[in-house]
């Protein structure tokens, strides 16, 4: 069995969720972050190649936390979507690899046209 939370809260004013997996690792991660690393397959898409770049994600909210059995939780977004299972070892590898993957978004961001509007820079994590 994998990587199990010590601790998961949202923080809904300052839009981040901390997850606690022990005593050294605590991520902080946005809530635009995770909707856009969303395991769903609306995000991922069915196959290589096949995801979409979610824009607009900026002002994101988690409305709802939902646990599915012992092995992940569903995150209820502001903006209607709930389809994603974030699996315990799924979340510590967004905290673990945040900041690439950040700026892979970012990059992605850029590349389509659509750079971040002007909030600061994220620095969780």
């Amino acid at each position: 069995m994998g990587p199990i939370p010590s601790a998961i809260t949202l923080h809904q004013k300052s839009r981040l969720l901390e997850v606690v997996f022990g005593p050294d690792e605590r991520y902080e991660l946005s809530c635009e972050f995770l909707r856009v690393h969303s395991p769903s397959a609306e995000v991922r898409g069915h196959g290589p190649g096949q995801g979409e770049l979610p824009l607009g994600k900026e002002q994101v909210n988690i409305l709802a936390i939902e646990p599915v059995g012992q092995y992940a939780v569903r995150l209820v977004f502001d903006d209607g979507h709930n389809t994603g299972l974030y699996t315990w070892d799924y979340l510590q590898r967004l905290g673990r690899d945040h900041d690439r993957l950040w700026q892979i978004y970012l990059d992605a961001r850029a590349a389509a046209g659509s750079a971040r509007p002007g909030l600061p820079p994220q620095t969780e994590g």
